[in-house]
């Protein structure tokens, strides 16, 4: 993640407040409670980078990629945070976590 979006979005954060958090997070809770984990399937690249690709995310799809399968780990779940309009700076109250080699869920 670059530290121009890290920044924003500790700015964002300040700005908000201590106790405020963005109506993403809601959003995001309610979707994994209503609809579970969402899979990634991983496609090599000639390249050598990683793209992930959701299988089952039910607004769209979600695509990343990386040039290792932790830094895929990482970007992955910046995208899923993303696709809520949860700035990464509330990655630990999101608690997005890789449940197995493919799913990420909730905490």
């Amino acid at each position: 993640m670059s530290f121009y979006k890290q920044a924003k979005d500790h700015l964002i954060r300040l700005m908000l407040g201590k106790d405020a958090v963005p109506s993403g997070l809601a959003d995001l809770n309610h979707y994994f409670r209503t609809y579970g984990a969402i899979n990634f399937r991983s496609e090599k690249q000639e390249d050598g980078s990683i793209v992930a690709i959701s299988e089952n995310f039910q607004y769209g799809s979600i695509v990343t990629s990386a040039k290792t399968q932790k830094e895929l780990d990482e970007k992955v779940k910046d995208a899923i945070l993303t696709a809520f309009e949860v700035p990464s700076s509330y990655a630990k109250e999101a608690g997005v976590h890789r449940e197995t080699e493919k799913e990420y869920a909730f905490a």
